[in-house]
């Protein structure tokens, strides 16, 4: 990694990769068609919360920033993606599936691009994941409504660039954006498929609970409107200490050494801040 941190792993690079074998056997075995297995780094932190924040949005600025304040904790992130929307009554979920590293000395940024958007092993798991966010706003969505609207299109940031895709549908008579957000959380684009299944196996593999990370940053206004980001690309600050973590999507064909990486790079931005913290000496 690019950055002067030490910090503890929860799952090693030995660890992971066995992980995502083992992973690889249940969807072999018919248990889940994908998961998302992820893993977290902890290392000191005696700066200020808020130079973190804002150092954050200068490295990777992103649609959901957010600068919570707990009793005895803090929630930071740049998050890129939407956990559900729900305006005028039109439902929405952009599930993002497929990354690749932003910067390449050997490729350049169109070449990437091709990459990522033919790689089979990308394409069916984004494919999954737009699947079930159609399953889940079917659930609370007038017959019929239910449509695809963009289909893995490519979203830019500081250090990684994503497949994403659009899924719409119209809230039924009696449905609200409550309804909508029970109906999509947690999101699949961060448990997997089926979902209660991939969770089952998170939590058997996973050596720490997950708390924040993958939940829902969300904001509902009085005219039944809704907005929420999911909690990735996201640093808790707890007891002198930081913690970020992410995870990769793991299907049939995965290389187990390419889903480690995918979790380093999406931690990057992350631990550029903490690590620009550190070398400016802000305190």
């Amino acid at each position: 990694m690019n950055t002067k941190l030490n910090y503890q792993e929860s799952i090693s690079k030995k660890e992971y990769i066995e992980k995502v074998s083992e992973c690889k056997e249940y969807i072999i075995e018919g248990d889940i068609f994908q998961i998302q297995l992820s893993r977290r780094l902890k290392t000191k932190f005696n700066h200020s919360p808020i130079e973190f924040y804002f150092k954050l949005k200068e490295i990777n600025p992103s649609p959901y920033m957010f600068f919570m304040k707990f009793e005895d904790k803090f929630l930071i992130g740049a998050s890129p993606e939407l956990l559900v929307k729900v305006e005028n009554r039109e439902m929405y979920l952009y599930p993002i599936a497929g990354t690749r590293k932003r910067y390449s000395t050997r490729k350049t940024e169109e070449e990437i691009i091709d990459e990522l958007k033919s790689d089979e092993k990308e394409r069916a798991e984004h494919i999954m994941l737009v699947d079930l966010a159609r399953n889940e706003i079917g659930r609370v969505s007038k017959y019929g409504t239910v449509k695809v609207k963009e289909l893995m299109g490519i979203e830019k940031y500081s250090h990684v660039i994503h497949m994403v895709s659009i899924v719409q549908g119209t809230l039924q008579h009696g449905k609200d954006a409550i309804d909508a957000l029970k109906s999509s959380f947690p999101a699949g684009t961060v448990t997997g498929a089926p979902k209660i299944r991939a969770m089952e196996i998170i939590s058997e593999m996973e050596n720490v609970q997950r708390e924040f990370y993958s939940g829902g940053m969300v904001f509902h206004d009085f005219t039944g409107n809704l907005k929420s980001s999911i909690i990735i690309r996201s640093v808790l600050i707890q007891d002198g200490y930081a913690y970020t973590q992410a995870a990769a999507g793991v299907v049939y064909d995965s290389i187990p050494e390419n889903e480690f990486k995918e979790t380093t790079n999406k931690m990057q931005a992350c631990l550029q801040a903490l690590a620009a913290l550190e070398q400016e000496g802000v305190q």
